[in-house]
């Protein structure tokens, strides 16, 4: 987008809702005073009021996650303007924000303002490592983050906050029971004194899956313990690990998704996924005066997982095993200026991330109906390799209060990276399936600019611009597992440049309402050509990503409320060079599919929501929500599309007391058969679909002692 063109677009927008906001609140006599804003702390970690951030910001709060009782990431945050997580079987997810439904690394996923994994190390699954159900609060920034967040912030970011520990003694249990064996166990203990207070949160999550041979099986364990050092000094010490026991789910054809949804052609542990992860951090925060904030966080995480990859048990069968652990720390130092008009936020993130990976071949035994029922290790190993990354990024970001209406900030960040990366098999095999880089040590490095601006055009109305730059790194499995692929090791980072205006406010106490325009362009996005009869892995794609995102929640009256969530995408290849298998000359064919509109990006969401709560039975709550996912192309050749779907759920939440709590919820009342992710291959006419949960029913109880 041309600066002039976004400068000119931002000064028409802002007066024609000026406008719009001065003759509504006269025509309808409204109330505009001043009304306690929502707080954020995701970007610059620390406490801030929404109104300040040129930024669109979402946020799901404690009571909304309790009213929800979220037993999948996507049950909240579909409800965000702009999100969308799909459902691939117990916990797993694909997202999509400002982007396609993708397993790409261009999320960023936080647990109290600490990214989860390290940059290279990304799992399009990664909040099945977090406690959602538990946590105090959800934010969800959309598009590039600020220059206190590097690699993988691209389409966006998902932090979930802890709940902070409480002096008074707290003791809280929630059992649910549901449909296909669902079971979720949660176990909250809370105490402590004025200097010292811990908070202790375990989960128990299984389920049998409504597919076949499709069970589940989380353990979570939280800890956090808060301590007021000194008088100046305050530590925040978290320690969070869970396991995830993960069956394999197959996608089906289109004859088996209309008529064998709970088929599954992965069994008896064909294409699981175990998985344990451990995070640890201390947050030391040093007030040196009220101007000035020190913050200090060390940190340190092991990451294990063994699984068998389900996308290649019918042509490249094979275990794996991935350790990472890492250590590091994130630095900040603030500081406020000219009676706090001018802060100044100054920091330095590191990370060591030592990690090991083992891919073994193996041989699957397949029935005569499809079915895979076993494997049998061979004993040959594919790769096997340690990759140890370091990084150190250095940032700055300055926020200036002009007056009473203009706010502007500007940032920038540098990530240098190292990866020293060891093969300990034959660099160049017999064949060419699965190629092995030499031992190699590759260095790449990125600078991020961020510009922001609010302007306060009328009481508890503001309007935002932001222009930003953002980036993905190479993950270590791209880099390093190379497949048939040539020249893995000279891929670049992933560059994007997003461009956003947006407004929000309130209505009195009754009407909030956000409204964002943006447009993203990304290059050297990773893609596969052929170069003198050889197949490479190499940054040649572009694509262009524009949308509007509504939010509203309208309080009716004192009985009725309203929540509407809208989204609407243009997702085009600029310059997307792919490279497929053609039956009609059996060989390989490269096009350009410049032009075309982006796989797998719905054109449209929505999610609309009424809650009522009656006058005469206050302690009682029901919720009927509609949420829908529009249609697109399910591969790059725009040939073949998938319809979308729209989903009927209802949540009902009873206080028997102050100490019990029932609730029940339904998810997809209409029975719609649906797919939570549809696609074929280049020039493949078969479409594969992952069928979505059927109607299903969970109740639980919450006592509180």
């Amino acid at each position: 987008m041309n600066l002039k063109r976004f400068a000119l677009a931002i000064i028409m927008v802002v007066a024609a809702n000026s406008l719009f906001v001065f003759n509504l609140a006269i025509a309808e006599n409204l109330d505009t005073s001043e009304n306690i804003q929502e707080i954020v702390v995701t970007t610059t970690r620390e406490a801030r009021n929404l109104n300040e951030m040129a930024e669109s910001i979402a946020v799901l709060s404690e009571q909304a996650l309790r009213n929800i009782s979220p037993s999948h990431p996507a049950e909240a945050l579909n409800r965000i303007a702009g999100v969308h997580i799909n459902n691939l079987g117990g916990e797993g997810h694909m997202a999509s924000i400002r982007q396609p439904i993708t397993t790409a690394g261009v999320y960023l996923f936080l647990e109290d303002g600490l990214p989860t994994r390290p940059t290279g190390f990304f799992n399009h699954n990664g909040l099945y490592e977090i406690n959602i159900p538990q946590s105090s609060r959800v934010e969800v920034i959309k598009g590039p983050a600020s220059a206190l967040y590097g690699s993988d912030s691209i389409g966006g970011v998902i932090n979930v906050i802890s709940k902070a520990p409480s002096m008074v003694s707290e003791t809280n249990i929630n059992y649910e029971r549901g449909s296909d064996g669902w079971q979720r166990s949660l176990l909250s203990l809370s105490n402590g004194d004025d200097s010292l207070v811990a908070r202790l949160d375990f989960n128990h999550t299984r389920s049998d899956g409504f597919r076949d041979a499709a069970d589940y099986d989380r353990q979570s364990l939280t800890g956090r313990i808060d301590g007021q050092i000194s008088e100046r000094m305050h530590v925040k010490l978290i320690a969070a690990h869970s396991t995830i026991d993960q069956s394999g789910v197959s996608s089906l054809e289109f004859d088996d998704y209309q008529n064998s949804r709970a088929k599954n052609f992965y069994h008896d542990h064909i294409g699981f996924r175990e998985v344990k992860a451990l995070r640890v951090s201390a947050e030391f925060a040093y007030r040196i005066s009220g101007e000035q904030l020190l913050t200090l966080t060390p940190f340190y995480r092991d990451n294990q997982m063994a699984m068998m990859p389900s996308w290649m048990v019918s042509y490249d069968p094979n275990l794996r095993d991935y350790d990472f652990t890492s250590y590091g720390a994130l630095l900040k130092y603030r500081q406020r200026f000219l009676d706090n008009a001018l802060e100044l936020i100054v920091g330095m993130d590191f990370d060591s991330t030592p990690s090991t990976y083992t891919e073994e071949k193996i041989e699957v035994t397949q029935t005569d109906e499809g079915i895979y029922t076993d494997y049998s290790r061979s004993g040959v190993l594919n790769y096997h390799f340690d990759a140890k990354q370091r990084s150190l990024s250095p940032y700055i970001q300055a926020e200036l209060q002009l007056n009473n209406q203009w706010r502007l900030n500007l940032g920038v960040r540098h990530d240098q990276f190292t990866v020293d990366y060891e093969n300990f098999l034959p660099a160049d095999p017999a064949g060419f399936s699965h190629r092995r880089p030499a031992s190699t040590s590759i260095d790449y490095s990125n600078t991020s600019p961020k510009f922001g601006a609010v302007y306060q055009y009328a009481n508890d109305h503001q309007a935002y611009a932001n222009y930003r730059y953002a980036f993905r790194a190479p993950t270590v499995g791209s880099l390093f597992r190379a497949g048939s692929s040539q020249n893995s090791t000279e891929l670049e980072p992933v560059n994007s440049v997003s461009a956003e205006i947006g407004f929000r406010g309130q209505f009195g106490d009754d009407f909030d309402y956000e409204l964002a325009f943006y447009e993203m362009n990304t290059e050297d996005d990773i893609v596969s050509v052929i170069r003198d009869a050889s197949r490479l892995i190499v940054n040649a794609g572009e694509t262009v990503h524009r949308g509007i995102e509504l939010g509203l929640d309208y309080r009716i009256n004192d009985e009725w409320q309203l929540g509407l969530s809208v989204t609407r995408t243009d997702q085009l290849y600029k310059d997307f060079t792919y490279v497929f298998f053609s039956r009609s000359c059996f060989c390989n064919q490269q096009i350009n599919f410049a032009g075309n509109q982006v796989g797998k990006a719905p054109e449209n969401l929505a999610n609309l929501r009424l809650a009522y709560t009656p006058r005469l039975l206050p302690e009682f709550k029901a919720e009927l929500e509609w949420d829908s996912v529009g249609e697109y192309y399910t591969d790059e050749t725009n040939t073949q599309t998938y319809d979308g779907h729209s989903l009927v759920n209802l949540r009902l939440n009873y206080r028997l007391s102050d100490q019990f709590d029932i609730y029940l919820r339904g998810a997809n009342l209409n029975n719609t058969l649906y797919s939570t992710y549809t696609s074929n291959q280049v020039n493949d006419p078969d479409v594969s679909y992952r069928p979505g949960m059927p109607k299903s029913w969970f109740m639980g109880l919450r006592w509180a002692l």
